[in-house]
């Protein structure tokens, strides 16, 4: 599983253009945001990425991103960012289930040395849940179906294998096929073979 997505998130467009093109440099898939609404547009349980906000924002600030984040996936790992730090506010952000804080200006290579640690940790995560997702879809389709065929069964696994990442992806097919390793045309014939409707999980 490719895990190598950021979502940048500052109102100040030369901060987050230079930070952005940092981190396209260094060969992350970055989404820049200026704001909280556009963040959470990107956002879902099995994203394969993390989140670096910024703290200060019109509207909601970047604890409300991290709120929000969690609250959509609670190890989704946020790097907060801030050009007014001080202890108080590093200490409210870690209490709040930040990965790290960085205050600004914050050196390139810090901030992509903690995306890169972010990163692994989200990679390490997806795979266990995968992984138990994997396990679990085996043991219902032999305690469901213990008189069916190799055949059947191997089909049930899979159903229940795409209907886990479409929940987790919010029914997004791309993401779903991504996730999956599949062509497009592929899932989309899997999904029309077991009757799933991707619209269901949105």
């Amino acid at each position: 599983m490719k895990v190598n997505k950021v979502i940048f998130v500052d109102d100040d467009a030369d901060v987050r253009h230079a930070y952005g093109q940092s981190l396209t440099l260094a060969g992350y898939d970055t989404t820049l945001c200026s704001v909280f609404i556009e963040a959470t547009d990107h956002i879902t349980p099995g994203w394969t990425g993390v989140v670096v906000t910024d703290v200060r924002m019109p509207g909601k600030d970047g604890f409300a991103l991290l709120q929000r984040s969690r609250k959509i996936d609670a190890d989704l790992p946020v790097i907060v960012m801030t050009g007014e730090g001080d202890i108080p506010m590093a200490v409210r952000a870690m209490n709040e289930g930040a990965y790290d804080f960085l205050e600004k200006p914050c050196p390139p290579s810090r901030l992509i040395a903690a995306v890169e640690r972010a990163l692994e940790k989200r990679r390490l995560v997806l795979e266990n849940r995968r992984f138990q997702a994997e396990r679990k879809a085996i043991a219902h389709a032999r305690t469901a179906e213990p008189a069916a065929g190799l055949t059947a069964q191997l089909a049930m696994v899979e159903r229940l294998l795409i209907e886990a990442c479409l929940k987790d992806h919010n029914g997004k097919v791309a993401e779903v096929a991504e996730a999956l390793k599949l062509a497009r045309k592929t899932l989309y014939d899997k999904l029309t073979r077991y009757g799933i409707d991707p619209t269901d999980y949105r």
